[in-house]
């Protein structure tokens, strides 16, 4: 991903606190993880300037990487505004992908672009982990679509996230990274020197709760 970028989508997320750094107050994860780190990037669509910022990068992201794309599918339900702007800005089929089928109806799970023999591109707004997005990318496959790639705005670069993607084959692109956001955050004053020392040391081994001691 381009640095500039990077930087700048990072400057944009911590300045409307769509990710927020709290080493002396950390966060509890629902698996019951303390974190330094929270993100909610969909705070980002209340914020034109941070809205058009990231859907044009995700744009030109997809242009860059994934350019014989057929079709833009939302992860549910975060992704589905982000892949929608985007949609409209590439005039491109859009849709989305359920956390599972749906009970009633027709009982999809895909709606929106039919995906089958198609080249897609998935949008997330965070990678963790990885296990969320790639249950779109399974969905997405057994449908019959061809998965280019993945475009997220923002990546934790987790060991456990980033070994998932390579397992399952799959590429994904973010616009920026918790590397450049800690660096941001330090230089412009979210956080002091020591406190990335215990951010990055969180990042690095999440489960090893000694970051708090540093």
């Amino acid at each position: 991903m381009n640095k500039n970028i990077a930087t700048e989508v990072a400057k944009a997320l911590l300045e409307i606190k769509a990710v927020f750094l709290s080493p002396s107050e950390p966060f509890t994860w629902a698996s019951g993880i303390k974190s330094p780190i929270y993100c909610d990037n969909r705070l980002t669509l209340a914020y034109p300037s941070t809205r058009g910022l990231i859907e044009n990068s995700i744009a030109s992201t997809i242009k860059e990487y994934f350019g014989d794309c057929e079709g833009v599918m939302g992860t549910s339900t975060a992704g589905i505004p982000h892949a929608a702007i985007v949609s409209e800005i590439l005039d491109l089929p859009m849709g989305y992908v359920r956390g599972g089928a749906k009970s009633h109806g027709r009982q999809n799970q895909i709606e929106g672009f039919q995906v089958k023999g198609k080249k897609v591109v998935v949008v997330e707004d965070l990678i963790s982990t990885g296990g969320s997005c790639l249950e779109v990318v399974e969905a997405l496959r057994d449908a019959g679509a061809v998965v280019l790639g993945i475009v997220s705005i923002f990546t934790y670069e987790m060991a456990k996230g980033i070994t998932r993607l390579q397992e399952a084959n799959i590429t994904n692109i973010s616009l920026s990274n918790f590397t450049t956001l800690t660096e941001v955050a330090c230089e412009h004053g979210y956080i002091t020197p020591k406190e990335k020392i215990m951010v990055t040391a969180f990042q690095k081994n999440p489960q090893d709760p000694s970051w708090l001691d540093l």
